[in-house]
C-alpha cells in the first residue's frame, strides 16, 4: 500500500442501539412494572436507543441447566435467546432479595454465554434503604465473568414504594431523571464503541 494512501476505515452504523431491558423480578405483587414503565418512558424518545422488554415473569426456564435441554426448555430458549443475541446492550431492572439479586435473573444469565459477551450492561435497581445497590454489586461480578462491560453509573430507588404516586408517577423526578440521562449517555457510548469494534474484529479473534 502506498504510504500516502489512507488506511481503510470501517463503516460506522448510525442505527439505534438495540437495548434489551430485562425485568428481573417475577414475584407475586412485584413493584417491578412501575420501575420498568418509568425507565421505558425515559428511553421512548431517545434517538439512539431501541428497546425490547424482556420480562422474566413471562419465562419459565428450568433451574436444572443442561447442554441438551428438553422440548419445553428448548422452546423457551428459542423464544428468548435470539432476543438476547440481537441486543447491542442491556439494562437490568432489579430489586434486592436478601442482599443480592433474584434467582430467575441468575437462571437466565446462566442459560446463556456468548449472548452477553462484549456488550455493555447498565443497572436500574430498587428496594428499601439500600435501593437495590447490593444486588447491582453482585451482578457486576457475574457479568464481568461473562466478558460484559458494566456501566459505572446506576439509577437506584431507595424506599421505592414511597417515591411513586397512585398513578405510577415519580413524586420528585428531577434527580432520577438526571441519573437516567447519565446512565443512557454512558450506555450509548459503550454500546456504539463495542458495536463498531466488533464490526472490525469479532470479539475473541
Amino acid at each position: 500500500m502506498d504510504l500516502m494512501t489512507p488506511a481503510p476505515v470501517a463503516s460506522v452504523t448510525t442505527a439505534p442501539l438495540k437495548v434489551a431491558v430485562i425485568l428481573a423480578s417475577n414475584r407475586e405483587g412485584r413493584f417491578a412494572p412501575v420501575i420498568a414503565d418509568w425507565f421505558l418512558s425515559r428511553t421512548a424518545d431517545h434517538p439512539d436507543i431501541e428497546t425490547d422488554l424482556v420480562d422474566l415473569a413471562d419465562l419459565d426456564l428450568p433451574y436444572a441447566l443442561s447442554h441438551r435441554p428438553g422440548p419445553e426448555a428448548s422452546a423457551q430458549l428459542a423464544e428468548i435467546s435470539p432476543r438476547l443475541a440481537a441486543a447491542d446492550a442491556f439494562v437490568v431492572v432489579t430489586p434486592e432479595y436478601n442482599h443480592s439479586f433474584p434467582a430467575p435473573l441468575k437462571n437466565l444469565i446462566d442459560w446463556h454465554h456468548a449472548e452477553w459477551q462484549a456488550k455493555p450492561v447498565a443497572f436500574v435497581s430498587y428496594g428499601g434503604v439500600s435501593g437495590g445497590l447490593r444486588a447491582v454489586e453482585h451482578l457486576r461480578q457475574v457479568f464481568a465473568e461473562l466478558h460484559a462491560v458494566s456501566i459505572r453509573d446506576t439509577v437506584s430507588f431507595h424506599n421505592a414504594g414511597a417515591l411513586f404516586d397512585d398513578d405510577r408517577r415519580h413524586r420528585d423526578p428531577a434527580a432520577v431523571d438526571a441519573a437516567a440521562k447519565t446512565l443512557l449517555d454512558q450506555l450509548v457510548w459503550w454500546g456504539q464503541a463495542l458495536r463498531e469494534a466488533k464490526a472490525v474484529r469479532p470479539y475473541g479473534d
